[in-house]
């Protein structure tokens, strides 16, 4: 990623998981630097923050070498990332107050128009106190992005939200700050991953060896480039930053398509073709069956034909197919066949329960794009970039 990220780690009992979320930006090669204010001194140690980030930990609002050390933090960052931000310094950033290195870089800051995120941490009645919320609606008319906190156990000993977000969540929407396209903010996209389940019983079902990993890239992908993502999943999925609806069956998947409006709807789920004809109502014995068990399978409903036969003018679909014969032509057949505005060809040998792919893109005007073998996270980029266009 390469990018210059500037913290600012205020007085909190949660500022020991900043450790995590420098670790993070430097895994993902980001340049990391340090400003804490006096208080956050209480709880974080600045030689592990200088042995974490390689670099000097900043401060004193006049340094000895320089007086204008603020000004030079804020030239250098490409994006101000204060965590945890207490009530105490987001009444001061809203009033424009400068009394320390870190507001006085925030005063500064404010006026370049490169991107602020605040992760607030603090006991539950201050979070809830209208002051405090008034001068977030403040901050976020200026630009300011907010994580807002976590519901749970509190330092306190109360329980309620004001727990500092996740790490991993403030870390994807750092990176959406910095390569979302803000027109993007607008568009509903839906992606569906993971491999249907069909019951046979109440304890065992159909499905097939996807992953999810496809679909969980792409999702990573487009809210990082500022979509307004819904992922619909067979596979459990925690601490993500955006909507998430838990489903089962291709019944359950072609519900939830329905239910939820978008402009954008990329089918990367491996829907079961088939379903039981009739489940059985209790867990199959073993005891009760001789040699043989047979299975009355019909089958499933097409989802992405389905939803493609009655989609909206300006919204657009993309499908995937995955075969081990005569890929393109099937690929092909299937885009015509079920309306589709691209379609995206793998074949079984790269693209099950691996961490690499590699795709064909055909367009409906006839195009083919080839993408060659990549980590699934660049493939899924790569895809968002022709399809979404």
């Amino acid at each position: 990623m390469n990018k210059n990220i500037l913290i600012g780690i205020t007085s909190s009992i949660a500022s020991y998981k900043i450790y995590e979320l420098i670790r993070l930006y430097k895994k993902n090669n980001c340049n990391v630097k340090v400003v804490l204010t006096d208080n956050a001194l209480n709880f974080v140690s600045p030689l592990v923050l200088e042995t974490l980030t390689g670099n000097e930990v900043f401060n004193k609002q006049f340094n000895p070498r320089t007086n204008v050390e603020h000004i030079n933090l804020v030239d250098w960052a490409d994006i101000f990332v204060i965590a945890p931000i207490s009530a105490n310094t987001i009444s001061k950033c809203t009033q424009g107050i400068a009394d320390n290195l870190l507001t006085s870089v925030f005063c500064a800051y404010l006026t370049t128009k490169k991107p602020i995120l605040m992760a607030p941490a603090m006991n539950t009645n201050m979070w809830n106190n209208p002051f405090i919320q008034e001068n977030i609606e403040k901050l976020k008319k200026h630009n300011v992005v907010f994580v807002n906190p976590e519901n749970g156990f509190l330092a306190c000993g109360a329980t309620g939200e004001g727990r500092l977000s996740n790490i991993e969540i403030i870390y994807e929407n750092t990176i959406r700050c910095l390569y979302q396209n803000k027109k993007n903010n607008s568009k509903k996209i839906i992606i569906t991953m993971g491999g249907t389940k069909e019951a046979i019983d109440n304890v065992r079902y159909i499905t097939n060896f996807s992953s999810g990993k496809m679909g969980s890239s792409l999702c990573k992908w487009a809210y990082r480039l500022g979509y307004n993502v819904c992922c619909i999943s067979s596979v459990e999925l925690e601490n993500k930053p955006y909507k998430i609806i838990k489903v089962n069956s291709a019944q359950d998947m072609l519900n939830a398509i329905k239910e939820n409006d978008f402009d954008i709807l990329i089918m990367a789920a491996a829907v079961c073709d088939f379903k039981m004809k009739d489940k059985f109502q209790n867990k199959i014995q073993k005891e009760n069956i001789e040699d043989n068990l047979k299975l009355e399978l019909i089958k499933n409903p097409d989802v992405v034909k389905e939803i493609a036969q009655n989609k909206k003018e300006n919204q657009k679909i993309i499908g995937f197919c995955l075969t081990d014969n005569d890929l393109i032509n099937c690929a092909k057949n299937k885009l015509k066949n079920k309306n589709l505005d691209y379609i995206v060809a793998n074949e079984i040998e790269t693209a099950l329960n691996t961490d690499k792919n590699k795709v064909t893109i055909i367009e409906k005007s006839g195009k083919i794009i080839n993408i060659d073998l990549d980590t699934k996270d660049n493939i899924a980029k790569k895809i968002l970039e022709v399809v979404c266009d």
